[in-house]
């Protein structure tokens, strides 16, 4: 999911011409956008999980269809299903998202940047609903942020290193491979997350 958002702005805001520290800038504004949103959710879920109680029975349920959740999002960036298009085509129908998008796509700004990272880190993700629920469990808002902002450090490395990467193979022919690459490994650990829920409920 990640990672095709990465393409997607890399494509249309990035010029590989530019220089390095710009591009640098660009991308870590991004990604600080992420983390900012992974953090306010590690507040949400956090402040949940101190006023209910999680069973390990209602987390492994919760597990379980996080992981299938995982598995209809890598199958619909296949092409399989229309999982994430039906949900993008609602998402798009809003006015003000749409204008909001539109804007900080097409804004070269270094705000745009941060922006759109704030969006993608409320963007639907199996991966970040499995380390909210994570959040969840520590019962504590401060505790909640601190996992989700460690989870969202930890990504930074690998979509900053992507994302110059893009900035250099922009070709639809790689675009495809690294979409199907990542489609398989949604899928994989999908299917992990729903092992370990359903470990958990049996």
């Amino acid at each position: 999911m990640c990672g095709g958002f990465v393409v997607a702005y890399s494509s249309a805001k990035i010029d590989s011409n530019s220089n390095k520290l710009t591009q640098f800038i660009s991308h870590l504004f991004y990604n600080l956008g992420r983390v900012t949103s992974y953090v306010m959710l590690g507040v949400i879920f956090g402040f949940l999980g101190s006023v209910i109680s999680f069973s390990k029975t209602s987390t492994g349920y919760l597990y379980f269809v996080i992981g299938i959740i995982m598995v209809l999002m890598g199958l619909s960036l296949m092409g399989k299903i229309n999982f994430l298009t039906s949900l993008e085509c609602s998402l798009s129908s809003n006015s003000f998202v749409k204008k909001l998008f539109s804007n900080l796509i097409h804004s070269k700004s270094f705000a745009s940047f941060y922006g759109l990272g704030l969006l993608n880190g409320l963007l639907p993700c199996g991966l970040v609903y499995f380390f909210a629920i994570s959040a969840a469990a520590t019962s504590s808002v401060f505790w909640g942020a601190i996992t989700m902002l460690i989870f969202g450090l930890s990504t930074i490395p690998t979509l900053l290193s992507f994302g110059f990467i893009i900035g250099f193979l922009k070709s639809g022919n790689f675009r495809e491979i690294m979409i199907k690459i990542a489609s398989i490994v949604i899928i994989l650990y999908g299917i992990y997350i729903s092992y370990l829920g359903y470990m958990a409920v049996i």
